[in-house]
């Protein structure tokens, strides 16, 4: 029998014992453990229907939190990609659920093998507070469609998004199937020390090494969505203007708060002062003045606010050169700093050490591309690459010679929106990967299952072993 997915009279849990909520929801799994694709194809459309019919009260809610968020920028960013993510997972499902077939293989014929891809059970879901609506109903839209149960641990630090995604949620679904957790960061190490079938973490690699030595102890499997210091290359062959173009807004969205935000320029040397120019205009044209700017985001929080600019004056004080996108002066007030372009950096800066996750630009001037190469390479492997070139030798050679989670070419940011291929990061900057496909199958557990008929050819290796056995082995090894 299907279990409901909805009960109003029955809001998610906040405050709650966290054991014995994941014990409600293992005990509801073992009810149930399969089920059919009527009723995961119910629960997306449910959760669709949710997502319209509260979107602008998300919208309105995140702008709250953050004191300046763009409407706009959170129907794009967080809203659409979900919606998007629900129809591409309808559309195939079904597809996913089948069983593949596997050749036997003539030792063990006459068999059959195939892999089930079954739901691993319970998935642990840790959100961030960036972009805490994709990042929530991203990872459960997988979750669902893998036919798990979830539990959601939402950030601390968007408190009116967290109370109108649960509303949203206690919608449509009852505890054993989607509960949502809020609480401060001793909740939340809890809540990853929770023994979990998947735990699906996002957030900064710091965090994440806890999160995984948490998961440790009870064997976990742990998916880490984490960030990093991604570059954009600005190859010698494109236009300065082009290549500003096709980046400024990755580095804008969220004004930069953002996990796959360009981290760094690299640009040949001679050019570096036509592409603070070219920032700089770009930059006016989009935004303009943006304390009252509502297409300009501000910095979520006080403490984030502090963090960046005292980065900022590390910079300063070890010889960084720093000039405002469009000369208008970081307002404290309003927590909103338009993009900072750095030229005179160095890695003895904490601005070349640490992911920034905020609207400062270093840019640094390279001779050649071999040395803009060596430069990423020698560093930890980024979540993304961007490299801006029409050259198809130049692709091919960073491609072939870099490593990081994902890459665009002539462009930013958006490969996290292609709902038909895996996201994730490589080395510090994550493990493991979802979206898509590759995102069911992680948070489904592929059984291999061999099965034979009346005929039992397996007892041919059974012993007393002979000169039967040894020729038949000999063939087998001279093959």
């Amino acid at each position: 029998m299907n279990m409901p997915i909805q009960q109003t009279d029955n809001d998610l849990v906040q405050a709650v014992n966290l054991t014995e909520l994941l014990q409600s929801q293992q005990q509801s799994y073992r009810s149930q453990p399969a089920p059919a694709y009527e009723l995961r194809v119910k629960q997306l459309h449910a959760l669709k229907a949710a997502l319209l019919k509260f979107k602008q009260p998300l919208a309105e809610a995140l702008n709250r939190d953050y004191g300046s968020r763009s409407v706009d920028d959170t129907m794009i960013s967080d809203i659409m990609p979900c919606l998007n993510n629900i129809n591409y997972s309808l559309k195939n499902l079904k597809k996913w659920m089948k069983p593949s077939h596997r050749h036997a293989g003539l030792l063990l014929a006459p068999a059959k093998v195939k892999v089930q891809y079954q739901p691993v059970g319970v998935v642990g879901i840790i959100v961030p507070w960036n972009f805490p609506v994709m990042l929530s109903v991203g990872p459960l839209i997988t979750a669902l469609s893998a036919g798990n149960r979830a539990m959601l641990k939402l950030s601390e630090f968007t408190p009116e998004t967290n109370k109108v995604i649960t509303e949203m949620l206690s919608s449509i679904f009852d505890t054993n199937t989607v509960a949502v957790v809020e609480g401060e960061a001793d909740v939340a190490a809890e809540f990853s020390a929770l023994p979990f079938d998947h735990l699906l973490f996002t957030g900064s690699t710091t965090v994440g090494r806890h999160v995984m030595r948490a998961a440790a102890a009870n064997l976990t499997p742990v998916t880490l969505e984490l960030g990093g210091k991604s570059p954009v290359i600005v190859a010698p062959d494109m236009p300065i203007e082009t290549a500003v173009e096709r980046m400024i807004y990755g580095k804008c969205l969220n004004s930069g708060q953002i996990c796959v935000a360009p981290d760094y320029i690299l640009v040949p040397k001679e050019k570096q002062a036509e592409f603070v120019a070219a920032y700089q205009k770009k930059f006016t044209a989009m935004y303009g003045n943006i304390s009252d700017n509502s297409d300009y985001g501000a910095i979520i929080n006080e403490r984030q606010f502090e963090r960046l600019t005292s980065v900022l004056e590390d910079a300063k004080a070890k010889g960084a050169t720093v000039i405002s996108a469009n000369d208008e002066p970081i307002n404290t007030e309003k927590r909103k700093i338009p993009t900072q372009l750095i030229t005179d950096v160095s890695d003895e800066m904490i601005l070349m050490q640490d992911e920034i996750f905020g609207p400062l630009l270093p840019i640094l001037g390279y001779d050649n591309l071999d040395e803009a190469i060596t430069y990423i390479n020698d560093r930890p492997r980024p979540l993304a690459l961007y490299l801006m070139s029409f050259n198809q030798q130049t692709q091919d050679k960073v491609l072939n010679n870099t490593h990081s989670g994902g890459v665009c070419i002539n462009e930013t940011v958006f490969h996290v929106a292609a709902d038909d291929a895996p996201f994730g990061g490589i080395g510090p900057s994550g493990m493991g990967h979802y979206h898509g496909k590759e995102g069911f199958l992680t948070l489904s557990h592929a059984k291999t299952v061999l099965s034979r008929g009346k005929l039992n050819t397996g007892k041919f290796v059974h012993p007393p072993y002979g000169t039967g056995i040894q020729a038949m082995l000999y063939k087998l090894f001279m093959r």
